[in-house]
């Protein structure tokens, strides 16, 4: 694998595993205390149809929105339990494309969040999900 290059400003999400396969995804803290996440489409995201592979997006998808739980609940481990995904738009070879997600529900066990994948013109797809609180310190550290 090549040397991951972070983009200013920005963490990678994790330093292992497929998330860094599948991205790697990149993150940052804004001054209002909500992420920005973003993914830089390269030739490995792209499907046979010449446009990002649906299973990249759902995947930054899950990124976005769970480390939005994983960080809005103290850093405690977490699961995805349900991920809903609308595709809106088709993302391109070059395209940085953004990632927000807002949590719009908290209970002791799951929390509901929304979120949304976005280029600097046209919005690629929004996701509702669902994660469940494991209530355990999860066996790594991941940035922000």
């Amino acid at each position: 694998m090549t040397e991951i290059v972070v983009p200013e400003g920005y963490e990678l999400t994790a330093p292992r595993g497929f998330n860094v396969h599948g991205g790697p995804v990149f993150v940052r803290k804004r001054e209002d205390g909500t992420l920005h996440f973003i993914l830089d489409i390269e030739d490995r995201h792209m499907n046979m149809g010449g446009v990002v592979h649906g299973g990249v997006l759902m995947s930054m998808a899950d990124v976005t929105l769970g480390v939005t739980v994983f960080e809005k609940i103290g850093r405690k481990a977490c699961a995805t339990i349900n991920l809903d995904c609308n595709f809106l738009a088709a993302g391109k070879l070059g395209d940085r494309i953004q990632g927000t997600a807002e949590v719009v529900r908290e209970t002791r066990d799951v929390v509901f969040v929304e979120g949304r994948l976005y280029t600097e013109k046209r919005t690629l797809m929004t996701a509702q999900g669902i994660w469940k609180i494991l209530h355990t310190t999860p066996p790594f550290s991941d940035p922000v």
